[in-house]
């Protein structure tokens, strides 16, 4: 793999070098201004429009888990129902967005957009007419099948918007630019996990249980469209079958790769287990409806510290990033641990969230690093897939404690999670380091 040291990242990370990603939509010669604002330059690299419509093409995926849970819930009468149904997204999500991250690199992202804004309404219309059909008595394989097939082909927007920002700051931007754009995506990607669960609880209570999924579904044939045929798809260079075929995956690139996807997995332990804790924590308070509230306390801050990402020193680089973010979720989240009413607890977790959105977004920047080019969407969206899958697992891991123990005992989790990020920060340095000497 061919390396080189990126201006705005300290010494120990190592790029690959830049390739011009031709596409149409974009004009070559419209370079930014570079005496703008930070935030303004990624908007006229991208276009003022693509915010809104990346935003809100990304907002089923945080609807969708909770949408399922709070549906088959209502339709079965059983929370465990209800759960399976959950998970069943959940498993879905973590297997079928790594093959729609692989697909969009071989074959180009338009087109595979455009498939799932088909598929994922389809999937979530046989959703409902499964969770209409249950009956107290009935067993509910088509339901969770059919959450199985919503979780799959879910439109993978976040990674794909990170790897059309990678194409537009590597053509007309600076590493400086890429840093930015990857603050906003955190934040995007915070913002959206603590609107979806909320739009979810609102509409299901005032409405009816069916509507967030329904307008889940709109929402994804409508704005996935609109992000599918924006400008900013044609800048991305896909593979193409008349091109000579690619390098396989060298195993030490897989090891390096590997490191950042597991730094999700930890991340999404850490989220899955918080909000297990927290809703064990509000419980105890007779509160369990609060737990939603208080787990997004912690969002609200983690996505504000995201953007500052973008105005931290630029010798400051992507591992150093992950290294002092993840020291500070490490030294933070033991905070959690004190509180014994729900005032200080809301005190302890928004001086928590403060190092979560830095650490999200330091590994999503190594993961742009350390991916192939010929498998950039494949690398952004195994580490969202990382992020999925280790929210189920952290969730697996604090429940029976907090059923065992208590909320006190599932907080270990977490904590333990910050200490795994902190390690694996201190692992991707010392592979980063090695690979930039080779």
């Amino acid at each position: 793999m061919s390396i080189r040291t990126s201006s705005s990242a300290s010494s120990d990370v190592p790029t690959e070098s830049p390739r011009d990603h031709s596409g149409a939509g974009v004009a070559d010669t419209d370079t930014p201004d570079l005496a703008g604002s930070r935030f303004g330059r990624i908007r006229r690299l991208a276009g003022g429009s693509f915010f809104t419509i990346a935003f809100l093409a990304r907002l089923p995926l945080a609807m969708l888990t909770v949408g399922a849970l709070t549906l088959v819930t209502a339709a079965s009468g059983s929370y465990a129902t209800g759960g399976f149904a959950a998970g069943a997204v959940g498993i879905g999500s973590a297997i079928g967005a790594p093959v729609v991250g692989f697909l969009a690199d071989r074959l180009g992202q338009r087109g595979v957009l455009l498939t799932t804004a088909v598929l994922n309404p389809l999937a979530i219309a046989a959703t409902l007419l499964g969770a209409a059909a249950l009956e107290p008595d009935t067993a509910p394989w088509a339901v969770l099948a059919a959450c199985l097939l919503m979780g799959a082909s879910t439109p993978q927007v976040g990674p794909m918007a990170r790897v059309r920002w990678m194409a537009l700051t590597s053509r007309r931007g600076s590493a400086q630019d890429l840093d930015t754009a990857l603050s906003y995506e955190g934040t995007a990607d915070e913002l959206t996990f603590v609107l979806g669960p909320a739009l979810v609880g609102l509409l299901a209570s005032v409405v009816a249980p069916w509507l967030p999924l329904a307008l889940a579904a709109l929402l994804t044939a409508s704005m996935v469209t609109a992000f599918a045929l924006h400008p900013t798809a044609g800048v991305v260079n896909a593979g193409r079958s008349g091109k000579a075929a690619p390098a396989p995956l060298s195993l030490r690139t897989g090891a390096t790769v590997a490191v950042p996807v597991l730094g999700m997995l930890a991340i999404g332990t850490f989220f899955g287990s918080m909000q297990t804790s927290l809703t064990a924590f509000s419980g105890s308070f007779g509160m369990t409806s609060a737990a939603g509230l208080l787990y997004a306390v912690m969002g609200l801050s983690s996505a504000a510290a995201a953007l500052s990402v973008a105005y931290w020193p630029a010798r400051i680089g992507p591992v150093a990033r992950w290294l002092l973010s993840s020291a500070g979720m490490f030294a933070l989240v033991w905070l959690v641990l004190l509180p014994a009413d729900v005032p200080t607890m809301v005190v302890a977790l928004f001086v928590l969230g403060i190092p979560v959105g830095p650490t999200m977004v330091s590994i999503f920047a190594v993961g742009s690093v350390v991916a192939p080019r010929h498998l950039v969407g494949t690398v952004m969206t195994l580490l969202a897939s990382g992020t999925v899958a280790g929210t189920a697992l952290g969730s697996a891991l604090a429940g029976p404690l907090a059923e065992a123990h208590g909320h006190g005992a599932s907080l270990l989790v977490p904590a333990g999670a910050a200490t795994a990020m902190l390690l694996l920060s201190l692992a991707a340095h010392l592979v980063l380091r090695r690979t930039a000497r080779s």
